[in-house]
C-alpha cells in the first residue's frame, strides 16, 4: 500500500486517502491529474484496478463531482473508490473521460451527463442517456427546478438528431465542443423496438445495416425511467425499500437484501440467523424463478415456444412457495432493515423440499429438449462472442460474464451474509458464446438447488427481524454494497448527510452495461443474430432505466 501513495503522490502530490466507514479506500485526486492516475491505476501491475464497477455522480451544493468504484480481477476483487471534483461552475462543469481505459465508462458518464450536467472532455459520445433530448435541466441536481411547466409532457413524437455532441481537449488546452455524426451519412437506418417483444422491455436499437449484416447498433434508452434514485432523496430509509421489487422484478429479493445490508451496516445493526438463512434461501429460490423464465422466453425468442411451458411450471411452484410467505408473486417486498417482514409459512420446508425432488428431472428435460437440439447449436454456437478481457473492459457481469471466464460472482469475491459458510461452485465456461452463457444459466440452477439443500433443514430457530428504532437515521458517511443479482452484480451507494432520508442513493444495475455492450458484440453478425445475442444476455428494461 506504501508504494502505491507513494506512485500516486508522485503523480498528484494534492492526493488524500482516507478508509472510508464501509472500509473501502478513497482516494481523492485533482481532476487535472485525474487521466494520468486512472491510467496508472488500470495498468500498473501493483494496481490492476482493471474492472470499473460503476461512476457516481454527485452534486456537493458547493461542487459536483464522480466517486469512481473500481476492482482488481487480479487482486480477488479489491475495491477503490476515486472522488474527482469537476472544474469549471455548475453550469459548465467538466472532468476528463475514461472511456479510452474502461469502455464501460462510456455509458456511464453519458448517465452522469443526463442527471448531473457534468460534461467528461474527449468522450466520443456526450449525449443524454434516458431523457428526452429536449429536457431541461438536470434532475439530480440539488438546486434542480422540479416545476412541470418547464418540461410539459409532449404529445409530439421525440425529437431526434443524427448527431452526437463531444467536448475534445485541444494540445493547447483549450475544450472545443464538435458534433460528431452517430451513422454514416449513406447508412441504412432502421429501428428494432421499443415496440418489440425480443427486445425484453420497451427499448430501441437504431440500427445501421448492410443487407442482413449489422454495421452498428445506436441504443435508446430511459422509455420507462422512473426516476427512483432522485424521489428515493425525498423519501426515508424504510420508504425506500420497496422501489427495488421495481427494478429487476426477477431479482427483488436480491435487491431488497443489497439495501438491507447497505442500511445495516451503516446503522450498525446485526440481524438474527435465522434471518440471514431466510434471505438467502429466498435469493436461491427466486435466482431459480429467473432463469427458468430466462430460459423459457429466450428459446421462444428463438422459435422454440414449447420449452416456456415446460419452464413455467418449475417457475409456478416456486411463486406459489414466495405467495404463501411473502403474500405476492412478482413484487414481494419481504427483506426489510432489521430481517424480513414476516415469518416463513407453515409449510415452506415441506414445499421447497417437493420443489428440489423434481427439479433435477426438469434440468434434464431442458438439456433433452433444447440445449442439444442441433437448430438451436447453430443459432448460438459461436455467435455474440465475447472474451474475458472485452466482458471485463465492458461491465459485462454475472452469467454473462461468467460465460467468458471471468470468476466475477459476488458470493464468491466479496461474500455476504452467509454465503462464505456454503458450498458451491462459481459456474464459469470459456467460449463466450450465446451457447454458453444459456449453459451457465442452466447450471447455475442446479448450485442455487445445491445451496438450499444445505439450508432447508438447517432454520435455525430464533427472530425474524430485530428490533429498528421507530426513526432511521444514518449516521453521516459513505457506504458502498454489492450482491449477485440473478443478471450481474447489483451495487448499492449511499451517501448519509445524517438525517432521515438519504443525501444520495445510487442504484448500480447490472443491466445497464449489459445493454449497452449490445453494439460491439452485434456487429459484422446476422439481423437475427441480434434477437440471439439480446436474448442471452438477459437484461431487464425497468433495471437500467431504474
Amino acid at each position: 500500500m506504501a508504494d502505491f501513495k507513494e506512485k500516486i503522490l508522485k503523480l498528484d502530490p494534492t492526493a488524500t486517502f482516507e478508509v472510508g466507514p464501509d472500509g473501502i479506500t478513497t482516494l481523492s485526486v485533482d481532476e487535472k491529474a485525474w487521466h494520468t492516475v486512472a491510467m496508472t491505476l488500470r495498468d500498473d501491475s501493483s494496481t490492476a484496478f482493471d474492472y470499473l464497477v460503476t461512476i457516481v455522480g454527485m452534486d456537493w451544493k458547493e461542487s459536483l463531482g464522480c466517486i469512481y468504484y473500481l476492482s482488481s480481477t487480479a487482486r480477488g476483487g479489491e475495491m477503490l473508490a476515486v472522488k474527482v471534483i469537476a472544474r469549471g461552475d455548475r453550469r459548465e462543469p467538466m472532468i476528463h473521460s475514461v472511456s479510452d481505459l474502461w469502455e464501460v465508462a462510456g455509458i456511464y458518464e453519458r448517465e452522469v451527463y443526463d442527471f448531473f450536467g457534468i460534461i467528461f472532455i474527449n468522450n466520443p459520445d456526450m449525449r443524454r442517456l434516458f431523457l428526452s433530448i429536449d429536457w431541461k435541466g438536470h434532475p439530480l441536481l440539488k438546486d434542480y427546478d422540479a416545476n412541470p411547466d418547464i418540461n410539459p409532457v409532449s404529445i409530439e413524437n421525440e425529437r431526434q438528431s443524427d448527431f452526437t455532441q463531444s467536448w475534445v481537449e485541444q494540445p493547447d488546452g483549450t475544450i472545443v465542443k464538435t458534433e460528431p455524426r452517430i451513422f454514416e451519412e449513406d447508412d441504412f437506418v432502421v429501428n428494432i423496438g421499443p415496440q418489440h417483444p425480443a427486445t425484453h422491455g420497451v427499448l430501441r436499437f437504431r440500427t445501421a445495416i448492410n443487407g442482413e449484416d449489422v454495421k452498428r447498433i445506436d441504443v435508446y434508452m430511459g422509455y420507462i425511467h422512473r426516476g427512483i434514485e432522485k424521489i428515493c432523496e425525498q423519501l426515508t430509509y424504510p420508504q425506500t425499500l420497496h422501489f427495488m421489487d421495481r427494478m429487476d422484478y426477477f431479482s427483488g429479493h436480491h435487491y431488497h437484501h443489497a439495501l438491507c445490508l447497505c442500511y445495516e451496516e451503516a446503522l450498525g445493526i446485526e440481524i438474527s440467523r435465522r434471518a440471514q438463512v431466510i434471505r438467502v434461501l429466498m435469493d436461491e429460490l427466486g435466482r431459480i424463478a429467473s432463469h427458468c423464465l430466462f430460459i423459457g422466453t429466450y428459446c421462444m425468442d428463438l422459435g422454440a415456444t414449447t420449452m416456456l411451458f415446460y419452464t413455467l411450471r418449475v417457475r409456478e411452484q416456486i411463486l406459489d412457495i414466495m405467495e404463501k410467505t411473502c403474500g405476492a408473486r412478482m413484487t414481494f417486498n419481504y427483506e426489510c432493515i432489521g430481517g424480513v417482514m414476516q415469518d416463513l409459512a407453515p409449510d415452506f420446508v415441506a414445499d421447497v423440499k417437493a420443489l428440489l425432488a423434481v427439479l433435477p428431472a426438469n434440468i434434464k428435460e431442458y438439456n433433452k429438449i433444447f440445449t442439444g437440439n442441433v437448430i438451436a447449436k447453430g443459432r448460438m454456437e459461436g455467435v455474440g462472442v465475447i472474451s474475458r478481457e472485452e466482458a471485463i473492459q465492458r461491465g459485462v457481469t454475472g452469467p454473462s460474464g461468467r460465460a467468458s471466464g471471468w470468476a466475477c460472482d459476488v458470493r464468491k469475491t466479496h461474500p455476504y451474509s452467509i454465503y462464505s459458510e456454503l458450498d458451491f461452485d462459481e459456474v464459469i465456461a470459456h467460449e463466450g458464446d450465446s451457447m454458453a452463457r444459456f449453459k451457465v444459466r442452466v447450471a447455475e440452477m442446479e448450485q442455487s438447488a445445491r445451496i438450499i439443500e444445505q439450508l432447508i433443514d438447517n432454520i435455525p430457530e430464533g427472530e425474524y427481524c430485530v428490533k429498528v428504532p421507530k426513526v432511521v437515521k444514518v449516521p453521516a458517511g459513505r457506504w458502498f454494497k454489492m450482491v449477485e443479482g440473478c443478471r450481474g452484480v447489483f451495487g448499492v451507494c449511499l451517501e448519509s448527510d445524517g438525517t432521515t432520508n438519504p443525501y444520495r442513493l445510487k442504484l448500480v444495475p447490472p443491466c445497464l452495461p449489459l445493454a449497452a455492450a449490445v453494439d460491439k458484440m452485434t456487429r459484422g453478425q446476422k439481423i437475427a443474430d441480434l434477437i440471439t445475442i439480446g436474448g442471452s444476455l438477459d437484461y431487464i428494461v425497468p433495471d437500467m432505466d431504474r
